[in-house]
Formats: C-alpha cells, structure tokens, sequence
C-alpha cells in the first residue's frame, strides 16, 4: 500500500472505531434500561392480574409517584445518609491504602498485622453496632463508623493484593538503572496497584451503603435506614419500596463516580480497552 493511501485508510479506520464506541456506549445505557422497564411493567401486570393487595406488593406506579410526591421528606434523609457513607467511605480509604503498602512493604508487618485484621473483620458489624451506639450514643459518628469498618478490609485487601502483584524483577531493574524510592513508588508501584485498588474501592461503594442503613436501623432519627423503619411500623410498602429506589439511585451515582474517577486516574487503561 503506497503513503498516499495509508494517508486516507488510517482516517477513515479511526472514524469507524469512534463509531463503534459510541454504538458500544449507548447499548450499554439503553439495553439495561430497556430491561428495567420491561421488568418493571411485568410487575405492574402481574400485581393487577393476581389482585394482590397494595399493602403487601404495590405496583411500581404507586411507589414511583411516591418518590415524587414525598421527595421533599425522602431528600432530607437521604442527605444523612449520603453524609454517612461518604465521610466513612473517604477515611476507609484514606487509611486502608497507605496501610496496605505498608503492610506490604514488610513481611514482618504482614505477618503481624494481618491475623489480626482478619480477626476484626470477621466480627459480624451487625452484632457489634447496638455497642456502638451505647458507647458514642445516637449521633452520625457510629454510623460513620460501621461504614468505614464495612468499607476498611475489602480495600485493605485490594491495596495489599495489587502492591504485591509487582514482580520483584522490575524493582531490582529500577534500582539497578538509578531510581530512586520515590521514583519507584510513582512510577512502578503505584500505577501497577491501581487495577487492584479501584476493585476493592468499587466493592467497598456498595458495602458503604449497607453500613450506613445498618447503623440507622440500630438507632437513629434521621436517615433512610430511619424511613424504611417507620414505613415497616406503619405497613406502609410504598414508602419502603420508595426509600429502596432512593436508596438503589444513591449507590448507582457512587458506583459510576469510582468508575469515573478510574477512568480520570488510570488514563492509560482506556487506550489499553481501545487498543
């Protein structure tokens, strides 16, 4: 093939990958959503169809316009909630990646520290959250903290996973060619974690949640967690049912934004994708 028509070829390639990805991205926002809706208007079919009373499975018309009419009260507690989760998921992983390097840096350490990190992590939150409440009373920090416990190891493992993943041959090759400490922790270390750690942080995002209604169930007077109590203690379906949509909407949006500041930190893996 002659330069002149690489010249017009290599264009005109690009121009159909491009396509091709933006035909790629909006399956993967219609297709799911087509499935929602199809889902959710069997639903409403079958509810009507096998009369079941409203009180013990609402259509989702009922729910969904509840979410509407009742989001000035449902908004309200979902900002304590939201607080929760985000200020326990930022110190879970503000201290479980520096920790985990540390951990990995030292097979004394790893030795030590880990039994008994496990140890902890195997205590069920649940069982060890009504303490909580009695020793730091009803406010927000008991449950900050069982969200920062929930979202603590899986990201603890992840950074402890990804930093010994690295092969000993690059570092010897790094020192060996002058690098300094810093430089390999930039340069070598760091990028080659980052697979690992943003698995566990996607996996610590959904645990976040949990958390935070867990410790709204033990005690609180504010939170969605609180909501879905009250509507149980009333029987009111439509409210709990209302509250699991806010609550489903809220880890969607924390969900895509680990994923969009993956794609912000690991540029590089997107031209892998592409490539």
């Amino acid at each position: 093939m002659s330069d002149l028509e690489s010249e017009f070829t290599a264009p005109s390639i690009s121009r159909k990958k491009t396509s091709a990805s933006r035909r790629e991205g909006w399956l993967n926002i219609l297709l799911p959503l087509f499935t929602f809706i199809v889902v959710l208007l069997l639903w409403e079919l079958l509810v009507f169809q096998l009369d079941i009373p409203i009180y013990i499975m609402p259509p989702p018309s009922t729910f969904l316009s509840r979410v509407v009419t009742d989001w000035a009260l449902l908004s309200d507690h979902l900002s304590r909630t939201a607080y929760e989760v985000v200020v326990g998921f930022f110190w879970a992983t503000a201290i479980s990646i520096p920790l985990g390097f540390i951990v990995a840096s030292s097979k004394f350490l790893e030795r030590t520290l880990y039994p008994i990190i496990v140890f902890i992590q195997l205590t069920p939150k649940i069982a060890i959250a009504p303490l909580f409440i009695v020793w730091f009373g009803f406010g927000i920090f008991p449950k900050v903290l069982i969200t920062f416990l929930l979202c603590f190891f899986p990201t603890l493992v992840a950074s402890l996973t990804g930093f010994n993943a690295l092969d000993e041959r690059v570092l010897y090759l790094t020192r060996s060619m002058g690098a300094s400490k810093w430089q390999t922790f930039r340069y070598i270390r760091i990028p080659s974690a980052m697979p690992y750690i943003f698995a566990g942080l996607k996996v610590s995002v959904v645990f976040a949640s949990t958390g935070a209604i867990v410790g709204e169930f033990v005690g609180a007077n504010k939170g969605l967690g609180y909501l879905l109590l009250r509507g149980t203690s009333y029987l009111d379906t439509s409210l709990i049912f209302a509250v699991l949509v806010v609550l489903a909407f809220m880890g969607l949006v924390f969900s895509y934004a680990i994923q969009f500041i993956e794609k912000i930190v690991m540029p590089w893996q997107r031209k892998e994708v592409r490539s």
